[in-house]
């Protein structure tokens, strides 16, 4: 039986971000040194890679003491309750802890394209991107510089940020930085991507991704339970997941669609994507299998297995056809 959509409504007056309560008791300054602190035997993803990065050494992410940002912008190709009209406030980190071999953003993922920042640097882009009226702060590829994050956050909240926070992931996150995030992220975006240990150490390289994921966004989900939007339509706190379909990928797809049915709500905000292309080292020498667009059948056989599931909140942005091969 599907539940009363009023119920994942809350009003946009008097709403306060997560993180003010936080940062009025004195918790977000503790939060952030603690997670400085953790850098100098860094397990801040699951790599465990243990590298001192106070002293800028570096290991998997490629990402020392400072952040890197491959831009900063008010995005409107994200979901509809993310973007509203003003757009949503992404800061694109360089560097991944994930090795997708088909990333979009190759350049910036894996090449490293951006800039250092400082911790002030990073406030600064948020206070902008507030007064450029994005109705939100979405981080995305968090995962590896999750203390920098921490570090900038109360100085961002000193010069006024009064945004909620959206943490958009691949998934590939520690326990340890998923609960430093507990009551400071109002929204968590994960995009599961792969059940399978096989094809996640293939095309990812990472072959506990799919456990790390399922842990993770059990986590995520007790945190800030299902996504609520405002009178206007925008996300203000919960779980919004994402699952890109990849060719032949409806195996992975059922598995991840049941599991976020049975182990965490069939009333979870989710966005069933088919915006995959070969790009990055995907290529018909290597990696064939995956050379193409999903097929239109994919993608609808996809949200169909959630719909038996009994999942029945979805993104429902038009797709843009001439992405998908019929």
């Amino acid at each position: 039986m599907q539940t009363n959509l009023k119920s994942f409504q809350i009003q946009s007056e008097g709403f306060e971000p997560a993180y003010m309560k936080l940062f009025h008791s004195g918790e977000l300054y503790r939060r952030s040194r603690q997670a400085l602190r953790s850098l100098a035997n860094c397990k801040v993803c699951p790599r465990d890679c243990e590298v001192n990065r106070l002293n800028d050494e570096q290991s998997v992410c490629k990402t020392g003491r400072k952040a890197r940002v491959g831009s900063y912008a008010p995005h409107h190709g994200e979901e509809d309750c993310l973007r509203g009209t003003n757009g949503s406030g992404t800061i694109f980190f360089s560097l991944c802890n994930l090795k997708c071999v088909f990333c979009q953003n190759y350049g910036i993922s894996q090449d490293g394209e951006g800039i250092e920042v400082s911790p002030e640097d990073l406030a600064v882009m948020m206070l902008d991107l507030q007064i450029r009226g994005c109705h939100n702060i979405n981080f995305v590829t968090p995962e590896h510089v999750v203390p920098q994050i921490l570090e900038s956050l109360p100085l961002a909240v000193q010069m006024g940020l009064r945004l909620p926070l959206v943490y958009n992931t691949g998934a590939y996150d520690s326990m340890e930085s998923v609960q430093m995030m507990r009551g400071i992220v109002d929204i968590y975006m994960p995009d599961f991507k792969y059940w399978s240990n096989e094809r996640s150490q293939k095309y990812l390289k990472a072959k506990d991704y799919p456990e790390a994921a399922r842990t993770v966004i059990k986590e995520m989900f007790k945190q800030v339970g299902d996504l609520v939007l405002d009178e206007n339509g925008l996300a203000k706190r919960g779980v919004l997941l994402r699952h890109l379909v990849m060719p032949d990928g409806l195996e992975d797809a059922e598995n991840i669609l049941n599991f976020v049915a049975q182990e965490i709500s069939v009333d979870t905000y989710i966005n069933i994507m088919g915006q995959y292309f070969p790009t990055g080292k995907v290529s018909e020498k290597k990696y064939p299998e995956i050379n193409r667009r999903p097929h239109s059948q994919e993608l609808g056989t996809a949200e169909t297995i959630a719909r038996q599931k009994g999942l029945h909140r979805f993104d429902h942005r038009e797709v843009d056809l001439s992405l998908i091969h019929i």
